[in-house]
């Protein structure tokens, strides 16, 4: 078992996966994809949260975040990654 100092193992943590899926006020398909990395004492290590929005136009937005839980005990986003793909219509 990791000391509270250390980093856990890879072998230590466990992968949580939740798929939502709808349509916003303005019409837009949305999708939120989480995945979690919980250590084996039930604590959120980390998250990589990809959501995706579909507009009504065609338009494609994608923004990833990756967090990391700090020494204060929430998480922090340490990358954000932003994909927009503007239909060829427009």
């Amino acid at each position: 078992m990791a000391d509270a100092d250390e980093t856990p193992d890879a072998d230590e943590l466990q992968l949580v996966e939740v798929e939502v899926e709808g349509v916003d006020d303005q019409g837009n398909l949305v999708s939120d994809d989480l995945v979690v990395a919980v250590g084996t004492d039930g604590t959120v290590v980390a998250t990589d949260e990809t959501v995706t929005v579909v507009t009504a136009e065609g338009d494609v937005v994608v923004d990833e975040t990756l967090s990391v839980t700090g020494e204060d005990g929430t998480l922090h986003a340490i990358e954000e990654d932003v994909l927009v793909v503007e239909s060829e219509d427009e």
